[in-house]
């Protein structure tokens, strides 16, 4: 027999639970796992617990900022002056503002 797979808690996680989602539903929870840097188990389950996504910048996460960042610039620069915005690009926007302002404030604390 296998060894528990034991969470941080040494909790044994043996319950599965699944839903449906639209493919674009599913983009967007998996833009905010990416930018997150946590497993999507974790980033599922802490939102869930309406607990606080604390993001640690490591080198995963500054790339993962920084193709959301290009795509975001590459939608902005195809909107002629500002029209036709869609929510799914000022979602992902404030997303990547509120991840970087984190971060921020977790590199003041370092100094």
């Amino acid at each position: 027999m296998s060894a528990k797979n034991l969470d941080q808690k040494g909790r044994h996680r043996n319950k599965i639970v699944a839903f449906r989602v639209s493919p674009e539903e599913d983009a967007l929870i998996e833009r905010a796992v990416h930018l997150s840097g946590l497993t999507k188990q974790d980033f599922i389950i802490k939102r869930l617990q309406n607990k606080d996504i604390v993001v640690q910048g490591n080198p995963k996460v500054f790339k993962a900022l920084k193709e959301e960042l290009k795509g975001v610039m590459q939608e902005l620069q195809r909107i002629d002056s500002g029209a036709g915005v869609d929510s799914d690009l000022l979602d992902t926007i404030r997303l990547i503002a509120i991840t970087l302002e984190g971060m921020k404030k977790d590199d003041e604390w370092k100094q």
